[in-house]
């Protein structure tokens, strides 16, 4: 009897491998137990939290400038005071001077493909030039030795700067402002003037971290940007015709706006509807100021950036943002008279609002007391507390662009993760928070533009499209938004629908924001929270989908009865024909009208590529289908059903 066992046995793993010849699925390469590269530390938990003894360093900026509406150019100094939070002695520091992109010789233009692209530079300027900079650390100031290398600086200390210590850089910098600035700043001429749009527009610090040290990949225009939190004021200085509006908080309205203006700008603050500040009768008359220039006053805090935005050109509204906890803020919209129409610009401030009101409500609170949403030449750029987008949109394309960019003041804002390695900790998981976004606002006005087609899904697991886990300037151009949007978006929707459930994910997610707020996550951070807080051992998901390639596709391989008999039930068999285990939904329906649905968890997939499951039927069964409800991007859908001939 124990060999007829044994016999049998053989023959059944035999047949089973036969039967999963035509598979490619790998269960024990799916379910390996070692996925985690390090254990948790004293910096960072292995529970996804931060550690007892998490660090991160501290940087605080004071800004002056004058923008040069002739010359199209921004001078400036800053004084910068860098805190190291740090163990280590830093004997040197790195900054990031990210106008020399735009240099003829530089790394982002050598770099750039031959058919050009979104951040390809149309023309040329000198870059960061700076003029000087002076240390003062212990009571004294120095020159210090520094050397510029593309788009980062190096400033070496005379002494070195220990634990718990602080050193203030004082720098004077100039730069022309580009026409076209990678489509992430740069200047649109209009019929009443520039609008300028300035960002990455003073030397900020690279960030020093438990994880890798000094971050200091050279900023090529794919990748985006990884900085360290503080405070930062910063004035502008500008022709008197013109509107200024930049992150934070403006501390001297009165100064600036005209005496209509203020009161209008006051009105906005507290007005639910959008109030018309500057209108665009007054831009096209102009405004005769009785002074030369206008000194414009910010101030944000616990931010990791700021930009700004300036134009005689602006027209200017607002409304009053209403927080979860009572606080209130304020949405800005600016923008020319060829944007100025009811399907447009006009709505900017209404979508503005929506959005931050939505995501607040959801997920974390809107930290800043101004949004502001600038039209320009820029297609879709990010910063803390204002964003630009292009004066060209309209309908459901401003919408989602207004709502994409200010959905990145959770990723990576508040949230800090590392742009210039992880565009999918980023673009992807605001991508998927746009979605949610999108369904819920105005009873679904534009909710049809977050429906990703079918084919559209499929085209996300190509053998040409890159995985997600790729530093961004490796990524191929044509699959950037694939591998660092809408692919990402898909995991967490699949990971959030098929896996954990609403309930579950959403909690999990919060848990991710909240507990990383103004911090640096690294992927393993977000992974072991989201496995912790959800309980739930997700190494496979993301195996299959952040760090492969692989493809989903479960197909119905067999239908048939104990002991041939459809009163005595049916047995189904499926199969995993791809690398990628997911969960399985069933739909049965039987000759008598009977629907069964069936949930499996992907523990079926443990031990191999074919799992058969009974099901308590009574009469003959007519049809299974696989994911009724098509949430998965399966490869091959022709497999996903049976019927019976």
């Amino acid at each position: 009897m124990k060999n007829k066992f044994i016999l049998t046995a053989l023959l059944f793993t035999l047949s089973v491998s036969l039967l999963a010849q035509s598979s490619k699925y790998n269960a024990k390469e799916a379910f390996n137990p070692h996925f985690y590269p390090y254990p948790g530390t004293e910096y960072r938990s292995a529970s996804g939290e931060p550690g007892p003894k998490y660090w991160q360093n501290r940087a605080d900026y004071k800004i002056e400038c004058t923008i040069d509406t002739v010359q199209h150019e921004i001078r400036g100094k800053q004084e910068l005071t860098y805190t190291n939070n740090s163990p280590d002695q830093l004997k040197f520091l790195w900054l990031q001077l990210d106008q020399n992109i735009y240099k003829e010789d530089s790394r982002g233009t050598a770099t750039t493909t031959a058919s050009g692209g979104r951040w390809a530079n149309r023309n040329f300027t000198d870059g960061h030039v700076i003029k000087s900079i002076t240390v003062e650390a212990n009571g004294k100031k120095y020159k210090p030795q520094y050397q510029i290398t593309d788009t980062r600086m190096q400033v070496w200390l005379q002494e070195a700067l220990k634990s718990g210590t602080k050193v203030k850089l004082h720098i004077e910098f100039a730069f022309t402002v580009p026409t076209y600035g990678t489509d992430r700043m740069g200047r649109l001429q209009t019929k009443n003037g520039w609008v300028y749009e300035i960002a990455q527009w003073y030397p900020r610090m690279c960030v020093y971290d438990d994880l890798q040290g000094w971050n200091v990949l050279p900023y090529l225009g794919q990748g985006e940007f990884y900085l360290e939190y503080g405070d930062i004021e910063f004035t502008v200085t500008a022709p008197a015709d013109m509107i200024v509006v930049g992150s934070g908080e403006l501390l001297n309205p009165q100064e600036c706006f005209t005496a209509t203006e203020a009161k209008r700008y006051a009105e906005a603050k507290n007005s639910d509807k959008t109030v018309i500040i500057r209108s665009a009768d007054e831009v096209n008359k102009g405004i005769k100021p009785s002074k030369a220039t206008n000194t414009w006053k910010f101030k944000i805090q616990n931010t990791r950036d700021a930009a700004w935005a300036a134009s005689k050109a602006f027209i200017l509204d607002g409304a009053k943002i209403n927080l979860p906890s009572g606080k209130k803020a304020l949405a800005l919209s600016a923008y020319p008279v060829e944007s100025d129409t009811p399907d447009a610009w006009r709505r900017s401030t209404e979508f503005t609002k929506a959005s931050i009101e939505y995501y607040s409500q959801k997920w974390y609170e809107y930290p800043y007391p101004a949004a502001v949403n600038v039209a320009g030449i820029v297609g879709g750029m990010e910063y803390p507390g204002i964003v630009f987008c292009s004066y060209r949109a309209k309908g459901a394309s401003l919408w989602g662009v207004t709502d994409h960019e200010f959905g990145h003041i959770w990723f990576p804002m508040i949230v800090g993760s590392n742009e210039r390695k992880y565009a999918w900790m980023d673009e992807g998981f605001n991508t998927f928070i746009n979605d949610l976004s999108t369904e819920a606002f105005n009873n679904g006005e534009f909710k049809d533009q977050a429906i990703v087609p079918e084919n559209a899904k499929k085209a996300q697991f190509g053998d040409n499209i890159d995985e997600l886990f790729n530093t961004p300037d490796v990524i191929q151009q044509r699959s950037l938004g694939v591998s660092a949007y809408f692919k990402p978006s898909q995991m967490l929707h699949a990971l959030r629908n098929n896996v954990l459930g609403a309930e579950r994910f959403d909690r999990a997610l919060k848990e991710y924001i909240q507990r990383w707020a103004y911090k640096h996550p690294s992927p393993w951070d977000f992974f072991r929270t989201i496995e912790n807080v959800a309980g739930e051992d997700l190494a496979w998901f993301w195996r299959g989908w952040v760090f492969n390639n692989w493809k989903i596709d479960q197909a119905v391989k067999d239908v048939k009865y104990r002991d041939n008999v459809p009163a005595n039930g049916g047995l189904i068999t499926i199969e995993n024909l791809e690398k990628m285990p997911m969960p399985v939904t069933v739909l049965i329906k039987e000759s008598n009208g009977k629907t069964h649905n069936l949930k499996l968890p992907v523990e079926i997939w443990q031990r191999g590529s074919i799992y058969t499951f009974p099901v308590g039927t009574t009469s003959e069964i007519t049809e299974v289908t696989l994911d009724p409800d098509k949430t998965l991007p399966d490869w091959d859908r022709s497999n996903n059903s049976w019927l019976k001939k």
